[in-house]
């Protein structure tokens, strides 16, 4: 999208986006004026005849550098999704999806309506309650937005967020097509990570599927049956790169190297997270979206008397997750649940009297971010204050494309500073001055918390 150098240019475009996938608009960081929106509040008119939505927006000022910016309009989702834990996340936008699994009757779904504040999965006592995925945005709280709007005043702030899919119960026998089978596993290769929710409670009302709590025995039946699938795959896809390697192609011999030491890997009985490969080899396979490959969170749904996890249940689940590579949160999703129904202040008062500081699903939120391989930067002017995903280890002409991809396309530089530059000298004129404004290069590595502009031609 080309970029038009006249103080007073006016651009209008039309973007035609799938309804709930749109990541939102996107505009240079750097402009210090204000879009104006056609349409709703949000900028977005909807054909509720395709179900498809509009966006029309004028550029009415120019930013610092005397550049009109004529409309961007931001990437749909679903495109460039990542399908294994080999890679770091590909960031389209500013979301991410976690797929929330395990076994039946679990609290999945209780979870989720408490994570998403909503009541858009169902949840009962009883067995595949669940069946087609729910999906909900859960904004991951980060208490440094606060504090860069203490200095910098905008008018909204924006935090980074994660996509949430609510997928069906599993059960032994899935990768054979058992229980709803071969359309979870479907829908577990199309998130970036995992959540997996294991009961670490007694309740002789809530059935459990297999008739007694052992939380490390539902990991197992769910690990394994994501072991199989993987293997599945592999099998299949082995017999096509013996055939294209025999003929000499580089990367068929590198993809059935790579094959081989995950089918060795995973006939150990250990996930491909746990297993290292090199880069070349890594590519080679990044199409087969290998579900033991993902990142994993265990959550541990704990009861209401033990908020801490300080039960036996809940220590095998730590024990098992240091073993392979995972981590481990601790939620009453029941208790959670209820007070995601409160107000603000009812809300405060009912954590003071169970004794949480916040909410346990913050908690959440953040580990799952970081589950991801995610760390945030922030972009901070009048019109907002945000946070953006970016991988651990991207560069700054990356970090840039996550805004927009014309940004990292023409990316020149990137001025940068941190949140205790901004709290010593109390505006970005005065860091500058201070001679802590940062000028980054194209070989920058973000770090977490970088306060960016990044300044691009196109």
């Amino acid at each position: 999208m080309p970029l038009q150098a006249a103080s007073a240019t006016y651009a209008t475009e039309e973007a035609d986006v799938p309804n709930e996938k749109g990541m939102g608009v996107q505009f240079c960081p750097l402009c210090t004026g204000q879009l104006a929106m056609a349409g709703d509040e949000s900028g977005w008119q909807s054909d509720p005849q395709s179900s498809r939505v509009f966006a029309s927006f004028r550029v009415v000022s120019t930013n610092r550098l005397g550049i009109a910016i004529t409309v961007a309009v931001a990437k749909t989702a679903g495109s460039r999704r990542p399908v294994s834990h080999f890679f770091s996340p590909i960031l389209s936008g500013n979301s991410m999806e976690a797929g929330i699994v395990g076994l039946p009757n679990v609290g999945k779904s209780t979870l989720f309506n408490a994570l998403t504040s909503s009541v858009a999965a169902q949840s009962a006592n009883y067995p595949f309650c669940t069946i087609e995925p729910n999906e909900g945005i859960v904004s991951v709280p980060d208490a440094r937005l606060q504090r860069i709007t203490d200095f910098i005043k905008p008018q909204k702030v924006i935090p980074s967020a994660l996509k949430l899919v609510d997928i069906a119960g599993i059960v032994k026998g899935a990768a054979e097509g058992e229980g709803l089978g071969n359309k979870f596993l479907s829908h577990i290769r199309q998130v970036d990570a995992i959540m997996q929710v294991v009961r670490c409670f007694e309740d002789p009302d809530v059935i459990h599927v297999s008739g007694q709590v052992n939380p490390i025995a539902d990991i197992d039946t769910i690990e394994t049956e994501l072991v199989l699938a993987d293997m599945q795959t592999l099998e299949n896809a082995l017999g096509k790169a013996q055939r294209t390697a025999r003929s000499g192609d580089k990367e068929a011999k590198l993809r059935v190297a790579a094959i081989e030491k995950c089918n060795a890997h995973l006939e150990s009985e250990q996930p491909l997270r746990t297993l290292e490969l090199p880069e070349a080899e890594q590519v080679a396979i990044s199409s087969y979206g290998l579900m033991t490959a993902k990142p994993i969170l265990y959550i541990a749904n704990v009861d209401e008397n033990d908020l801490n996890g300080e039960h036996e249940l809940v220590g095998k689940v730590r024990e098992h997750a240091a073993k392979t590579g995972a981590s481990v949160a601790c939620v009453c999703a029941k208790l959670e649940s209820e007070i995601a129904e409160l107000d603000e202040e009812d809300r405060a008062e009912m954590l003071a009297d169970v004794g949480l500081e916040e909410p346990s699903l913050n908690i959440i939120a953040r580990e799952a971010y970081r589950t991801l391989g995610l760390q945030s930067f922030f972009t901070a002017g009048e019109t907002e204050v945000r946070a953006w995903p970016v991988r651990i280890g991207a560069t700054a002409p990356q970090a840039a494309g996550v805004i927009h991809s014309d940004f990292e396309r023409g990316f020149i530089r990137a001025e940068i500073y941190q949140l205790p530059e901004l709290e010593e000298y109390k505006t970005e004129k005065d860091i500058r001055q201070a001679g802590k404004l940062r000028v980054e290069g194209k070989s920058y590595v973000m770090q977490d918390g970088d306060i960016c502009h990044f300044l691009f031609n196109v």
